[in-house]
């Protein structure tokens, strides 16, 4: 059964431009891997070895973005939606201080960005909340508790 994939119309588009250029790359691991045969035995040669391990990366990052891309759902944010659900992006208040994320599907999660998973544990407490709830979230450092001051 295939997997279906949940990303964004931005997520889609960075996706598409890593495919690109990650196909754009093959030329030159192919170059790589000519230079390192002429430099003789195969079976003790660290540089063939190490073009052919790129090789290997670089092929597979591409099979795992085309099936991505084939099997994706582009999710659209809800306009003035009452409710949290993939594709919102929400702006929580603890203490004062505010954080804003925007909840995506785990292909395009990451969280430096403020892009946090749906099956995350904060994005599982988030879900179907509403503006004004109290969120508690059970992160490493414990748990916190966090206001909903914005749906978008």
């Amino acid at each position: 059964m295939k997997k279906l994939y949940q990303i964004t119309a931005e997520g889609k588009k960075e996706l598409e431009k890593e495919l690109d250029e990650l196909k754009a790359q093959r030329g030159e691991v192919a170059e790589k891997i000519a230079n390192a045969r002429d430099y003789g035995d195969l079976s003790e040669n660290a540089e063939y070895d190490a073009a052919r391990e790129l090789q290997n990366q670089v092929e597979s990052r591409i099979a795992d973005i085309e099936d991505i891309l084939q099997n994706a759902t582009i999710i659209k944010p809800k306009d003035g939606a009452s409710s949290i659900s993939v594709g919102c992006t929400v702006v929580l208040q603890n203490d004062g201080k505010r954080v804003t994320y925007t909840l995506v599907g785990p292909v395009e999660a990451n969280p430096l960005e403020g892009k946090i998973s749906d099956e995350s544990p904060i994005g599982q407490a988030l879900l179907g909340k509403t503006k004004g709830s109290i969120v508690e979230i059970e992160t490493p450092k414990g748990k916190t508790t966090y206001e909903i001051v914005e749906i978008k």
